[in-house]
């Protein structure tokens, strides 16, 4: 804890500062191996701030199911499970800066193939229309976590020959105008066939998170068609959902091979 400190003269409240430090110890891999994480007394002393500031950054990191905490034994890493939040869109590569955690490209590619019905179809271009088609497998120091696809519209002008291992949708609007603006996303469950399992280190059947996202321009106008495969066991997605009239929480169950949830996010 030693080369963290607060800021007391930042606008950015305490507990805000404690988070984005606790965060970054999340990802060391003494803490992601077991090490059990410091304690709220000896977070506030050697940061000089009281013990309710880290204990609602503590609890925030719980509620996201970063940290997990048993009572008589202490707080821990929830190992490798990383939760994002649908209350708000950005690119892959800024909801993992923004936890913290640095993810790493295991594998990235591009080749032009002709579109199939379906993306003939949302595309709105004839079958034997070639488009850019990208892949990339991501994830974490100890193994891949997502693996994604995606079909780009010719309309964005791209040749395959740009740098994808950076943000894809600053590289967009710098070098092709493009400006993303809503996501339409589709969320559901799959099982892992052979070659899947392969690409994500899994067994054959073993759940996936299927994260189907439609991109599209301020117009409206389809940009990127991305399929996301996730490890089920390593990555959370968290909704919050307030209703206009009134705040409701509860929980509904549903049969994972019969419920699609579909989100619009500007």
């Amino acid at each position: 804890m030693e080369i963290f400190s607060i800021n007391h003269e930042s606008p950015l409240p305490l507990h805000v500062q404690v988070e984005e430090i606790l965060r970054r110890l999340i990802v060391d891999p003494e803490y992601q191996n077991g090490k059990l994480f410091p304690n709220e007394v000896d977070i506030a002393k050697r940061l000089g701030i009281s013990r309710n500031t880290v204990r609602q950054a503590l609890n925030k990191l719980v509620h996201e199911e970063l940290l997990t905490r048993k009572k008589g034994i202490g707080t821990k890493v929830l190992k490798n499970n990383i939760t994002t939040k649908l209350n708000k869109w950005s690119s892959f590569t800024h909801e993992m800066h923004e936890k913290g955690v640095s993810f790493k490209n295991y594998d990235v590619k591009t080749e032009w193939v002709e579109v199939g019905e379906e993306i003939s179809t949302l595309f709105n271009v004839s079958l034997s229309t070639k488009v850019l088609k990208l892949e990339r497998l991501r994830g974490l120091d100890l193994g891949p976590i997502v693996h994604f696809v995606s079909y780009f519209h010719p309309r964005v002008g791209l040749t395959g020959e740009e740098d994808f291992s950076k943000p894809l949708y600053e590289m967009l609007e710098r070098d092709h105008h493009t400006v993303v603006a809503v996501s339409k996303e589709e969320i559901s469950a799959t099982l892992a066939d052979e070659k899947l399992a392969k690409i994500l280190h899994l067994k054959p059947g073993d759940p996936v998170l299927l994260r189907k996202r439609i991109v599209c321009d301020p117009g409206d106008r389809l940009i990127e068609y991305n399929l996301g495969y996730y490890r089920a066991d390593r990555f959370t997605y968290a909704i919050d959902i307030a209703r206009l009239v009134a705040v409701a929480m509860g929980w509904t169950y549903a049969l994972a091979d019969r419920f699609t949830y579909a989100l619009d996010i500007a």
